[in-house]
């Protein structure tokens, strides 16, 4: 491995950890790409962190590797991702042949850990897909890794690149409302990307530690770094009410189910390409159904979910999570000692709006094509004053614009200063994760849930 290779992700891990370091200037020849392998051959795996880095950085990177247990899935996925690189379904011998500077982990969530561990056992930076993990125990070991390893750990949240929130960022770090008392945040999924998690693994606690750490993960971790300090209890509400047992019928796979005509939910696999030929064409090897049934009774996680967190500094989140709203989008206030600021996004009635569903979630997933430029506004309201509307521009693909401003950060200028501290380590994520296992806790036990409790990292006053 080349020392400039060596020095392109330490670089970014240290930024990630938010050490102080000297930033240095890298200019990559074709010779001195960094050699990349990918662990997780499935949707997000071959689109945001296979094909776009294909597509976008082949000039400053390389796919060596490429690992799945389904090896159906994994044929299919090399050729969509363009890799020209080497498959493996055993890990550690992906990692022994190709000697790696980076692995990147898109597994299912409960495996992270093993794969983010092993990673940095012998002796990789890792780039981990989010959440970090889906307990607290594995959580511990992720930490003790890291500390063991020379190497470190990056976990891609995106959604705090983007220009909307970064503008939140902003206006919190010049005071713009004084000290923060509370939050009220609100995140509505649709009856089509909400559905979706009940039908997929996530929909099961042992597989995906339920929404509170799946989803909620990426909340968190914008809350955490709006608020600028780190949870220290939480105490939670949830309840399985619509989806699983619930549902008026059950069936098998949607493409075999005898109630189609009756089912508001139905979803026709095949209608999609993709995913047929990354799931449904390749079951036979792990079993995995794509399109399964999200009233069968295996499902255990929560559909309703409400949670108070109280952070270091004093400062008092009310959140919920709905899974099953007539559109997705979120609403956000904050309140200071000198003002309040009010944020949305995808509210369709502010705009007056009748949106397709599935055609917006698609169009915020994309990772390819024109961006497509529009504004949205953030309201600061201060004490005693008219309140004032910042429209802020941001894209509607690629999570708002966060997903390029992520990746440029991660490979093109990892040297660049970072004014908002958006590059995310090992600790954000973690933070950002036990707040939803400590909800889970709080809701098995009804009684608050100390997050210095779940491992060991005491709760900071100030993140920064």
């Amino acid at each position: 491995m080349t020392n400039s290779r060596r020095r392109f992700i330490s670089s970014i891990s240290m930024l990630a950890a938010s050490s102080a370091m000297p930033l240095h200037a890298f200019n990559f020849g074709k010779s001195e790409r960094l050699k990349v392998t990918l662990v997780g051959t499935g949707v997000r795996g071959t689109s945001f962190w296979g094909k776009r880095l294909v597509d976008q950085y082949s000039d400053i990177l390389e796919f060596v590797g490429l690992c799945d247990i389904n090896p159906g899935r994994l044929a299919y996925a090399k050729e969509y991702i363009g890799a020209k690189c080497p498959t493996f379904t055993d890990f550690e011998k992906m990692v022994n042949k190709t000697k790696p500077d980076l692995v990147i982990v898109t597994t299912k969530d409960s495996t992270h850990h093993e794969y983010i561990i092993k990673g940095l056992e012998m002796g990789c930076d890792v780039l981990t897909e989010k959440p970090l993990t889906t307990d607290e125990s594995k959580c511990q070991a992720i930490l003790e890794a890291e500390r063991k390893s020379d190497k470190k750990l990056i976990v891609g949240f995106n959604y705090r690149w983007s220009p909307y929130a970064t503008k939140v960022k902003e206006l919190l770090m010049n005071n713009a409302i004084g000290k923060l008392v509370s939050v009220d945040f609100h995140w509505y999924l649709n009856t089509y990307h909400g559905a979706s998690y009940f039908r997929r693994w996530h929909g099961e606690m042992e597989s995906g530690g339920s929404l509170w750490v799946h989803k909620s993960t990426h909340h968190f971790d914008l809350l955490n770094w709006w608020i600028d300090s780190e949870p220290s209890e939480v105490f939670a509400y949830g309840d399985l009410e619509f989806y699983g047992k619930n549902g008026p019928f059950r069936g098998d796979k949607c493409r075999t189910c005898k109630h189609k005509p009756d089912c508001k939910f139905h979803w026709d696999i095949t209608q999609d390409e993709r995913m047929m030929n990354l799931y449904a064409n390749h079951e036979e090897h792990d079993g995995y159904i794509r399109d399964n049934c999200l009233f069968r009774n295996d499902i255990d996680i929560y559909d309703k979910m409400s949670a108070q967190v109280k952070y270091a500094n004093n400062t008092v989140l009310n959140y919920s999570l709905t899974t099953y709203s007539p559109y997705e989008g979120w609403r956000m206030g904050i309140n200071g000692t000198e003002g309040r600021i009010e944020a949305w996004q995808d509210i369709p009635y502010f705009k007056n709006e009748s949106i397709d569903e599935a055609e917006k979630h698609a169009k915020e997933m994309a990772q390819t094509g024109k961006d497509e430029l529009t504004y949205e506004p953030v309201i600061l309201h201060k004490l005693w004053n008219k309140h004032e509307t910042i429209q802020v521009g941001l894209e509607k693909s690629g999570h708002g614009g966060g997903d390029k401003r992520l990746h440029d950060k991660i490979f093109k200028s990892p040297e660049t200063q970072d004014e908002y501290g958006r590059t995310a380590g090992v600790r954000d994520g973690a933070m950002s994760i036990l707040i939803g296992i400590g909800a889970r806790k709080s809701i098995e036990l009804g009684k608050p849930i100390k997050i210095g409790d779940l491992t060991d990292l005491e709760p900071k006053v100030s993140r920064t």
